[in-house]
């Protein structure tokens, strides 16, 4: 039996379909919001119900694979064997960070203008620690199917994703910083987040754009699934006070005294 336990320890059980419900209902999200997962070994993906499998030799980048859960609904499973390369293991643990990855050969002159330029980029990215993990799996949150997942990946537009943002700091307030190593951006947000167990918010790249079917106006926020009853709890005050999504236009020549008056009174 698998443990209910995700990688920090946190075994709680999150009524997800509440949440995901709730976070509809406040910020009108457009796509499913997913969990990820890595385990020990990959016999422990017999254990999870309905899990797909890649079929056999075929790989893929991990951005198809969260596409697959959050735009088609699959629960599905991989190890190293079926992704593309080590630029896609590395980020979520299951690729050590060896000389091939470190040396950003496979970078020069496609993003980046010199050899040590592609080099700093990989030493730059943020990446889940290697050797504990064998296998990861996708699934949607509501799906029940992973139990407590090591983070949570929610797309949102801008709009939507400030809204969340001011939700997750309506208590226990704390100034959160991003960060931008542009292409592999998947490194922003799930491989800082598995690395550090915080929000993550990232502006999706290239690759994830193309192959993941992330939209032109979508950011992404990675984060464990503690905080999600507390975001709730925010949108849900914050919504109390006026302050909702969408946000309405209050008009560039009319005074926002009327408009703030509503909120502070």
């Amino acid at each position: 039996m698998v443990d209910r336990a995700n990688c920090w320890g946190d075994a709680a059980e999150y009524d997800f379909a509440h949440i995901v419900s709730e976070l509809n209902k406040y910020l009108r999200l457009r796509a499913t919001p997913i969990g990820m997962r890595r385990f020990k070994t990959e016999a422990e993906l017999e254990a999870i119900p309905r899990l797909r499998r890649p079929p056999e030799g075929e790989v893929f980048a991990t951005d198809q694979i969260v596409g697959q859960s959050r735009w088609i609904g699959y629960t599905i499973g991989i190890t190293m064997k079926n992704l593309m390369g080590s630029q896609c293991g590395a980020v979520v643990g299951l690729h050590p960070r060896d000389d091939d990855f470190m040396s950003g050969e496979r970078f020069n002159g496609v993003w980046y203008g010199t050899l040590e330029d592609s080099a700093q980029h990989q030493a730059e990215m943020s990446c889940a620690s290697y050797g504990e993990y064998e296998a990861l799996v996708t699934s949607p949150l509501t799906s029940g199917r992973i139990d407590n997942p090591d983070i949570c990946l929610i797309y949102a537009t801008p709009g939507q994703m400030i809204t969340f943002i001011n939700g997750l700091q309506y208590k226990n307030y704390k100034k959160y910083e991003f960060t931008c190593v542009g292409e592999s951006a998947c490194a922003d947000s799930w491989g800082k987040a598995l690395a550090t167990g915080e929000p993550s918010v990232s502006i999706p790249c290239y690759a994830e754009r193309k192959f993941g079917g992330v939209q032109d106006d979508e950011m992404l926020i990675a984060l464990p699934p503690s905080f999600l009853p507390g975001v709730v709890e925010g949108l849900a005050a914050l919504s109390k006070n006026g302050l909702r999504y969408p946000i309405p236009n209050h008009g560039l020549d009319k005074s926002p005294m009327a408009s703030i008056a509503q909120s502070y009174g």
